[in-house]
Formats: C-alpha cells, structure tokens, sequence
C-alpha cells in the first residue's frame, strides 16, 4: 500500500470557497493535464457523491469510479474507489481556515495488487495523483502555494503531457 501527502495554502480565501471549489471534480481536466475525463455522477451539496475519473497513466489509462462522502461542517471530502484499475484506492481532503487563509491537506493510500509491479507502477501513479492535485488546487485557486517545492506544478511539464495527449 503507498501512501502520499500534498499540503497547501490558498491565500485570502475562505474555507467554504475552497470546499466549494475542490468538490468541482468536473473541472479538474482543465487545470491538470493526466486527467481526461473526470465525470460527476452525483454531486455535492448531496452527502455522498459519485465520479468516474480517467486519468493519463504511463501508454495508457487509469480508471477508477469513486464515492465520496462530503462533510462540509468538518470541512472534509473522504473518497474510496468502488471500481477501477486499483486494488484499493481512497484519501481524505481536509481543510483548515488559517486566519485569512486556508490550509488545505490532501492523502491517498492506493495499491494496484501486483506486487512485482510495485516499483515500478508506485511511483508513477503517486507522481500522477500529486500533480493532478497540485496543478488542480493553483489553477483553482491562483497564487496557492504547495508546500513542497518539488510539488508545485510545472507550467513546461503541464505543456509537455497536453502535448503528447
């Protein structure tokens, strides 16, 4: 089972915005470049939500179908596949308001179940869900900052995977 972090801060917004914003799964293709498709089937404000997601994934596609349980009063949208490429695949998104600003915490734990694919399989997907979530949160969100720097989105890799898409 891998797991993967991304934090990040959305100056001058309100946490309710930012909640508002991420559960917009239908906008995601534009920001991030690995996603194809991403289709809602139920939507927030309903408490649980559904999305299909096709994700650009090495020569090929990632697939997965998602449901997620949205808790605005906690600030919190937790997800779980419930069929897809991935053995296991779920995260929790949670957000903090920081005076004026909003900290916004993503995780994931996901395992394709092949383990002598682990090595190389792993890092590729974990790459591909961080910088899905990054370019996401900037694009939404101009001027958020990613905490890590090595995860803050590249403009020349986004060009880069648009153009061989």
């Amino acid at each position: 089972m891998r797991h993967l972090e991304l934090d990040a801060v959305i100056h001058d917004a309100t946490a309710d915005a930012v909640y508002d914003g991420i559960t917009r799964f239908d906008r995601y293709a534009e920001f991030a470049p690995h996603v194809r498709s991403a289709e809602v089937l139920i939507a927030w404000p309903e408490p649980v939500g559904e999305s299909h997601w096709e994700l650009n994934f090495r020569s090929g596609l990632l697939r997965w179908t998602e449901r997620e349980q949205f808790a605005r009063e906690r600030l919190e949208i937790a997800f779980a596949q419930v069929d897809g490429d991935f053995e296991s695949f779920s995260g929790l998104w949670t957000l903090r308001q920081d005076g004026g600003d909003v900290r916004l915490h993503f995780e994931a734990d996901f395992d394709f179940g092949i383990p002598s694919m682990e090595g190389i399989l792993d890092p590729i997907a974990e790459r591909v869900i961080k910088e899905t979530v990054a370019w996401t949160v900037v694009g939404l969100f101009p001027g958020a900052l990613v905490a890590d720097p090595a995860d803050q989105p590249d403009p020349a890799a986004a060009a880069a995977i648009t153009a061989g898409a």
